[in-house]
């Protein structure tokens, strides 16, 4: 984990604010980013970090608000594989698991 996560996350705490940890956990096949990436989720949105971008990543991020809004935390599938990755532009073709954990 970087520096700029590690106070981010450190920020979160001190000021007793929310926000979503999303960590990749498993990756099969081909996937933008490989296990150990994060992204830190505000309740406003905003992102610090990246899982990959594009399609998956807007998924995963509206799976951390609904993780903030319910103040829970669970683990997600990405799935990048047939007509509808395709349809999304993904040109991946794997599936990646993530935890999103609220902090």
């Amino acid at each position: 984990m970087d520096d700029a996560m590690v106070q981010a996350i450190c920020s979160v705490q001190q000021s007793g604010a929310q926000a979503a940890l999303v960590s990749i956990i498993a990756t099969r096949g081909s996937t933008p980013r490989k296990a150990g990436a994060k992204m830190l989720v505000y309740p406003d949105g905003r992102v610090i970090g990246t899982i990959g971008g594009g399609c998956a990543e807007a998924e995963v991020r509206l799976q951390a608000l609904t993780a903030l809004d319910e103040n829970r935390s669970f683990t997600y599938k990405v799935l990048m594989t047939g007509e509808t990755a395709a349809n999304e532009g993904m040109a991946c073709g794997g599936m990646m698991e993530v935890f999103v954990q609220v902090v």
